[in-house]
């Protein structure tokens, strides 16, 4: 059995997780402990506070006792608004205290997208403006290039949380670009495991979700290879493509 402990903030999308296990169809076991959110806004200085390292230890030692082999920050906005620095920086921390490797759909994303062997993105994501231009920044420092982004608005993970499936891939054919090889709809708080195939069929292309690259990235760290193709491009190769996504001077550190 491999276990993957994920830290969620609030209440939202939890629900996709155990929807993506039964997809997995294996002995792979996502247990999951919601953290304190403090405000939910998506705006940059709420959305760090989530991610501040007292948060993040609430539930280590509960996902230790559930037989954790790796923790997972499940949130892409509490980890890409702490920018490429803070965020590798919030992981080493988060792993120091747990004695266990640790990672966080922010930086699962850069990585999923060299995985994928692209390096131009068009970027979907429920946010306001001004966040997910945090965002692109935080995928510039990796060496991603997003060639086109929209932005829904939403106020909070409790609002994104409501989107109905039709709201997600409105706002997907929005951020569509020719150019783009792989469409990124961040934030764990939309629910979008149930039909990550039909926007791949829609978009003619692969597509990264917060909460795909979050169980990816977890079981990356565990050295765990999983085909489930029902999951998207992502999960449908056992090999990794090599190709760098390393911007000179810049380390995409494990």
């Amino acid at each position: 059995m491999t276990t993957v402990g994920l830290l969620y903030p609030g209440h939202a999308a939890e629900d996709d997780f155990p929807r993506i296990e039964i997809l997995l169809d294996t002995d792979i076991r996502l247990p999951l402990f919601a953290t304190e959110t403090g405000e939910d806004a998506y705006r940059a200085d709420a959305l760090r506070e989530q991610g501040t390292p007292g948060r993040l230890a609430e539930g280590v030692e509960e996902l230790r006792l559930a037989g954790a082999e790796a923790l997972l920050w499940a949130s892409s906005g509490g980890s890409f608004a702490q920018g490429w620095e803070g965020a590798h920086e919030q992981v080493a921390t988060l792993a120091r205290a747990a004695g266990l490797p640790a990672s966080s759909t922010s930086i699962g994303f850069a990585r999923a997208v060299r995985e994928l062997g692209a390096g131009r993105v068009a970027v979907a994501a429920p946010y306001p403006e001004d966040v997910t231009g945090l965002f692109v920044r935080f995928l510039a420092s990796a060496g991603v290039e997003a060639v086109a982004a929209a932005s829904g608005g939403a106020a909070s993970s409790a609002e994104a949380g409501s989107w109905a499936p039709e709201q997600v891939k409105r706002l997907a054919r929005e951020a569509g670009h020719p150019d783009a090889e792989v469409v990124l709809i961040p934030d764990t708080s939309l629910h979008t495991a149930a039909y990550l195939l039909e926007l791949e069929e829609l978009l003619g292309k692969p597509v990264l979700t917060a909460n795909q690259v979050t169980v990816w990235e977890g079981l990356r760290l565990t050295d765990r290879r999983t085909w489930a193709p029902a999951l998207g491009a992502l999960f449908a190769t056992r090999e990794p493509v090599l190709r760098s996504l390393e911007p000179k001077g810049i380390e995409v550190r494990e």
